[in-house]
């Protein structure tokens, strides 16, 4: 009887939690859970890696289409960091202040795929564009999502 509650117990909390995960996933349009989880990913997993794992000179962090090498890179990580994690939060409480500031990132980061390939020797001029065309899709979405960020609530 006692184990029979228990699993009774544990179901009834998997099945609060599957639908507190439902919902928390039905607060943002499918695009805006995928960058909240590419922002979670980019917090948790891969910038800890690259910050205190990944050797120095294999090190590579890109600003405004620029490359940045070695120390460069490894000390403009942490400024990464720091906009991923905002971003994770920021998704997650569907926070006023990612409107404008997360399209302000998104276009950044547009210019940056569009101007890397002019400026690296491994990139191309025909593939500045189309980057910068892909990159400009999700950008607009966010520029346009105000409605969806709302204030804190008190």
């Amino acid at each position: 009887m006692v184990a029979y509650l228990h699993l009774s117990a544990m179901t009834s909390s998997l099945t609060s939690f599957g639908a507190n995960v439902a919902a928390e996933w039905r607060r943002r349009p499918w695009w805006m859970n995928l960058m909240w989880l590419f922002c979670i990913y980019m917090t948790f997993i891969y910038l800890p890696f690259d910050l205190f794992f990944k050797p120095v000179h294999l090190d590579q962090e890109v600003w405004f289409g620029v490359v940045l090498y070695g120390w460069w890179a490894k000390l403009t990580a942490p400024l990464h960091w720091a906009i991923y994690a905002a971003g994770a939060y920021g998704f997650w409480k569907m926070r006023w202040w990612m409107w404008p500031w997360a399209a302000v990132y998104a276009a950044q980061v547009t210019f940056s795929m569009a101007v890397w390939p002019l400026l690296d020797e491994r990139g191309s001029a025909w593939a500045a564009p189309i980057a910068g065309a892909i990159f400009a899709v999700p950008t607009w979405a966010l520029w346009r999502a105000k409605p969806r960020f709302r204030p804190a609530s008190t």
